[in-house]
């Protein structure tokens, strides 16, 4: 038999794993100490976790998991819609948000297809095009880390299919205009071109009074771009990272498409139970944009007194940061913190990306203090 290498499809052969944030099992084994022991401000969740309402409704589905869960998530699709003024046919539900980026990708593209996305971005987005053998097209972030939005134009003009937007930015933290957005949905829609717009982390953004993410969503366009498809997650501000559950809408034809080609079943049923009360647990959701809000503003103030830290001012519930002034590579720093007990984003695994910027993420005030302290103490 030939060795299994030479039946490995030639795009395949080169995907790798994509770092992430997060990590926390892994590095402790590394460094031998327990989970614990390590603040992790690589990962940008909810610092208050899980709604004890959503943990509540996991505990009692626990007599369904001897059965199938429901493989359409009808109920939890109805509650979203619900939510967003949308048809139940408007939404799809994966096994994470990240689940749905590898599916649409799946569907709607083939080998030399055309793909443009900002660079640098989430590197998922890069790995489910490379899967299916299609190119891509980066756009480098302009001067501030912003989207060029005209550069961004231009590359979706040389005959691309689809295209990838991240808003807020991860790792920059930096959102797109809806009115930039609409120039680039309304460019797309005359061309033809696909858009799978990310707005998983666009709950954590706001105003000095509430939060904004309802008029800065482009969910409300859905019915005018049928290429739109955009991307929501139970992860980030919902604390349902480990049961995995994200959430897509767009046209129904595009759903149609979508569910009919998904794995069965693969939203678990405690998942599908606690996503559809955390949904509605708005005191959970307001104590969660309160502490992000004021903390937030806390260590923007403490970061940009640390020498050498260029700090670009978020969006989101995380801080990305230049450090090249500070006399360490990304690297370099990580380590010094892990020694510390404090985990923080190194970046240079991003596209487009060189080997000196950080992310940083919004926890409870003590560990943030506990952060800049270190910090001050590393640098």
């Amino acid at each position: 038999m030939r060795s299994v290498s030479s039946l490995v499809k030639e795009n395949i052969k080169a995907l790798k794993p994509c770092v992430h944030g997060g990590e926390v099992l892994d590095v402790a084994a590394k460094i031998g100490v327990r989970c614990e022991d390590i603040l992790d401000f690589s990962s940008s969740v909810n610092p208050l976790g899980t709604s004890k309402k959503a943990l509540a409704a996991v505990v009692g589905a626990f007599g369904s998991v001897a059965a199938y869960p429901d493989s359409s998530s009808l109920e939890l699709r109805g509650v979203i819609a619900g939510h967003y003024g949308v048809a139940v046919d408007n939404v799809i539900v994966g096994n994470g948000s990240t689940e749905l980026m590898y599916l649409f990708a799946e569907v709607f593209l083939s080998r030399g297809d055309i793909v443009v996305m900002a660079a640098p971005t989430f590197g998922e987005y890069e790995r489910a095009v490379r899967k299916t053998g299609a190119d891509i097209h980066f756009v480098k972030l302009d001067s501030e880390q912003r989207l060029d939005v005209n550069a961004f134009i231009s590359a979706m003009s040389t005959g691309a299919k689809m295209a990838f937007i991240c808003n807020p930015n991860n790792p920059t933290s930096l959102l797109v205009s809806p009115q930039d957005l609409k120039c680039i949905l309304d460019f797309a829609l005359a061309r033809g071109v696909l858009v799978f717009l990310d707005e998983d982390f666009l709950e954590f953004v706001e105003d000095d009074t509430q939060p904004q993410s309802q008029s800065q969503s482009m969910i409300s366009c859905i019915g005018k771009y049928s290429n739109l498809f955009v991307l929501r997650s139970f992860t980030k501000l919902f604390g349902l990272t480990g049961l995995r559950v994200g959430y897509g809408i767009a046209d129904k034809e595009i759903i149609d498409v979508l569910l009919s080609v998904k794995l069965p079943w693969n939203v678990n049923c405690l998942a599908q139970a606690a996503a559809v009360v955390a949904l509605g647990d708005v005191e959970h959701l307001h104590r969660t944009w309160e502490l992000i809000r004021r903390e937030k503003e806390f260590l923007l103030r403490g970061l940009q007194g640390i020498r050498g830290f260029k700090v670009y001012v978020p969006d989101a519930n995380f801080f990305f940061i230049d450090i090249r002034e500070s006399g360490f590579t990304a690297a370099e720093l990580s380590q010094k913190l892990l020694m510390y007990g404090i985990m923080v984003r190194d970046c240079s695994s991003f596209t487009g990306l060189d080997p000196y910027y950080i992310r940083v993420a919004v926890k409870l005030h003590s560990e943030n203090m506990k952060l800049l302290k270190v910090l001050g103490k590393v640098i």
